[in-house]
């Protein structure tokens, strides 16, 4: 009403600027003024045209700015595929099972749906206020004093009587696009505030079936089993499962094209992650190295690509779609459990596979009872037998299925939530607390089936890493089988506590409980403390150590992605690249140490204070530690020795096993690990043997006694020589004669050989060059 009021007075006010002055004209006296025409300001028709050409670049602009753009055409999109998410969720509200896994997914939508409700209603109301916005451009015409003399002078109007037309028709579309445009944002408004009430009391609904789900309501939500009294005839049972279905259809297929976005990357990291294991696995096979995976103990990568890969993603898609519709999640499930089914095959043995396929049946009849029957008694009964079935399968069968796991651990947990579970499960069923028991029976067999197959997955990275690992040692040439038992357990570590949040997420949002549990830890972690003028949160701490560890963890576990082991062949270290891999150690540790000071949220005055409080502490007592960090540094870009160098400091001499930002490990010929701390490295004099190659300049000095001359002295010894492959003749060998009297001559034999097999190439050419001397008659001295 307002807004109609609004408009006729906007017309009314165009109406007097244009036909008043008529009126006006006709009967106001004429004023006469008095002072000289010489002095008088006139208005020449130019300055009338640029008024009109003025107040119609207003009403052009009005028109323009009044019509709905692109922005707001997408906004009424949006709002229509609202309304066609909010009129699923309602009719599926009415009919679907109402299991916590859908009521769940309810919620999530419903609050999401809110929230675009009322974005929608803002931008609604912007757009409002700019047509006011608008409206105010025509009222300030009349501020214009040539426009309103214009209007004023009948003769003048006439001279313009076109112009005039032309505004007029300007106006008349600018008024009736506003007042369409009006129209269709108050009928968006209305909706989207009918629609917001239809929420509001939808998450109402949907909020208490949770809340009536929950473990912590124990009253009774139907009679007792023995006071259940069901006359449904057989024809109504078809006819419900068939309602069901279509509905349980529509909320998954919904969910499906909800999640698309993020189940799109899924498969595209998937599909990224398939073909690095292809091209590990060709490269392998184009050199005849791929049967050797079967010294890994390979179990899953050696007998295909793509099931493992689907393993990961299913695994992956069943933690991140925590409040999926049931038929979507279940489905994920049976996908994932048919999945595992045929990677056992064939490996595990009769019995477990007997086992294994029991476990699936139950697993599949729960999954149909708990979606498509109606709660009745041959349903709770049907889930006793479950339970039933379920308590028996755990206490007897489950341990031929525990004997084929990588992780045996979590299984122990697994088996005792399971039988619990179903043991409360049939409890609850026969007092009333059908949906509880539902929930608890389903958990159940999630909670067992879910840690099979995080055990799958734990052995499929590890597979993964340790393919890289050798595929990297065989580019560099290293065939050697390296202890992957030991390196498999370093490694296994972390992806526990990895797995064992996922089986824990997976448990607890089944329950029900897990937005609770997120609720109160986020609030408890992101509650503000102060300890004297410091304001910190426990989130922020958590965070910052979290941060650190996992840097921690990367920079020791990179050089494993780039083949590094440590019973490397000291011969064949490639020492670029482990300077390549000091660098990216200590930028992923720098990298991580400023992340986490970041995420602590601490202020930059309170670090410039700790800084100090640092620096202090340097000056008293941590020199040491400073200056063999700076070392360090320093030793790792100015490179004057590398892991894999041969060195002499001081009265110690070795290979250099490591390279830290503190100390440095060199492996005595002797067998000790000598630990030398960077600031002596880069304070001392250091013999480095092999900065520039691996080879070094020996000598052998020997006697030869007999008949002979020089010239078949230093024929024999070259063919000696270069018997010997152990010697590199890129570098000529030397010769030369101490002593020389009648048959007898003294010599000293120079030749390059690896530093790292000296001894042996120098006990070699002695075998070889007395075997040559004895060969023709002469005596051999050494």
């Amino acid at each position: 009403m307002i807004l109609k009021k609004s408009y006729l007075y906007l017309f009314a006010l165009f109406a007097i600027l244009f036909f008043g002055p008529i009126a006006y004209s006709q009967t106001a006296p004429q004023k006469k003024e008095n002072r000289p025409k010489l002095f008088e300001k006139t208005t020449t028709d130019s300055d009338y045209l640029m008024a009109i050409e003025k107040a119609g670049e207003v009403m052009e602009s009005a028109y323009n700015d009044a019509d709905f753009d692109g922005e707001t055409r997408h906004i009424f999109g949006e709002i229509k595929r609202t309304q066609s998410k909010l009129d699923l969720i309602l009719t599926s509200l009415k009919g679907a099972n109402p299991n916590v896994r859908n009521q769940q997914m309810y919620r999530i939508v419903l609050k999401e749906i809110q929230q675009e409700l009322e974005d929608q209603n803002t931008a609604i109301n912007s757009r409002n206020a700019n047509l006011e916005k608008i409206k105010n451009r025509f009222v300030d015409l009349h501020k214009d004093k040539t426009f309103m003399e214009l209007i004023k002078d009948t003769v003048r109007r006439k001279q313009f009587k076109k112009e005039f037309a032309n505004l007029k028709k300007r106006y008349l579309a600018t008024d009736s696009l506003m007042s369409k445009n009006q129209g269709i944002l108050n009928n968006k408004k209305r909706l989207t505030v009918e629609r917001k009430i239809a929420v509001s009391n939808a998450l109402i609904a949907v909020e208490d079936k949770l809340e009536q789900s929950g473990i912590s309501i124990l009253r009774k939500e139907y009679p007792f089993l023995w006071s259940t009294n069901d006359s449904v005839p057989k024809k109504a049972v078809s006819q419900n499962i068939r309602a069901k279905v279509i509905i349980e259809k529509s909320v998954a297929t919904y969910y499906l094209s909800y999640r698309a976005g993020g189940l799109i990357t899924l498969l595209f990291f998937m599909g990224i992650l398939f073909w690095y294991i292809s091209r590990n696995l060709k490269y392998l096979k184009e050199n005849g190295y791929v049967e050797n995976l079967s010294h890994f103990n390979f179990n899953y990568l050696n007998r295909g690509v793509l099931i493992p890969v689907l393993v990961i993603g299913l695994n992956i898609a069943v933690v991140s779609n925590l409040y999926a519709p049931a038929l979507f999640l279940e489905m994920l499930q049976l996908i994932l459990l048919g999945i595992l089914t045929v990677l056992f095959k064939n490996r595990w043995s009769a019995q477990s596979m007997k086992n294994w396929a029991l476990l699936l049946g139950l697993f599949f009849t729960l999954c149909f009872l708990d979606l498509f029957i109606e709660v009745g008694f041959i349903q709770r009964c049907a889930f006793i037998v479950i339970n039933i079935l379920g308590i028996r399968y755990g206490l007897v069968q489950i341990k031929s299925i525990k004997d084929q796991l990588y992780i045996k651990g979590f299984f122990k947990w697994a088996s005792i939530l399971f039988i619990g579970f179903n043991g409360l499960s049939i409890l609850y069923n026969i007092f009333g607390r059908v949906s509880l028991s539902n929930m608890l029976t389903l958990t159940a067999f999630i909670s067992l089936t879910q840690i099979i197959a995080l055990s799958v997955l734990l052995k499929i990275i590890l597979e993964i890493i340790l393919l890289q690992i050798y595929t990297t040692r065989i580019k560099r040439g290293l065939e050697k089988i390296f202890d992957y038992e030991s390196l498999s357990d370093t490694l296994k570590k972390p992806f526990i506590i990895v797995i064992s949040y996922m089986w824990l997420v997976v448990i607890a949002s089944n329950l029900n409980i897990w937005e609770s549990l997120r609720t109160s830890l986020g609030n408890l972690l992101s509650h503000p403390n102060t300890i004297g003028s410091i304001t910190f949160t426990l989130g922020n701490i958590v965070l910052f150590f979290i941060i650190i560890w996992i840097a921690h963890l990367l920079q020791k576990y990179v050089a494993y992605f780039f083949g590094e082991i440590d019973d490397e062949n000291e011969e064949n270290v490639n020492k670029r690249q482990h300077s390549k891999l000091l660098i990216t150690r200590l930028i992923v540790l720098i990298a991580g140490y400023l992340l986490a000071v970041a995420a602590s949220g601490m202020p930059l005055d309170k670090l410039s204070i700790l800084l100090g409080a640092l620096g202090v502490g340097v000056g008293l007592g941590l020199q040491n530690v400073v200056n063999n960090f700076v070392s360090g540094v320093i030793l790792i870009f100015d490179k004057p020795i590398q892991i894999g160098d041969v060195i002499e400091i001081s009265s110690e001499s070795g290979r250099v096993k490591s390279m830290g930002l503190r100390t440095t490990k060199i492996n005595a010929p002797n067998g000790a690990e000598i630990i030398i701390p960077n600031g002596n490295l880069l304070s001392q004099n250091i013999t480095n043997w092999t900065y520039t190659d691996n080879f070094k300049l020996v000598e052998v000095a020997i006697e030869i006694n007999g008949d002979t001359t020089p010239d078949a002295i230093n024929e024999i010894v070259m063919q000696a020589l270069e018997s010997l492959p152990l010697i590199n003749l890129e570098k000529a060998p030397q010769l030369f004669y101490t002593a020389i009297s009648d048959g007898k001559y003294k010599l000293l034999i120079k030749f390059w050989c690896s530093i790292y097999r000296t001894e042996e190439t120098i006990s070699s050419a002695r075998q070889v060059l007395f075997s040559n001397f004895k060969a023709k008659g002469l005596t051999f001295s050494t």
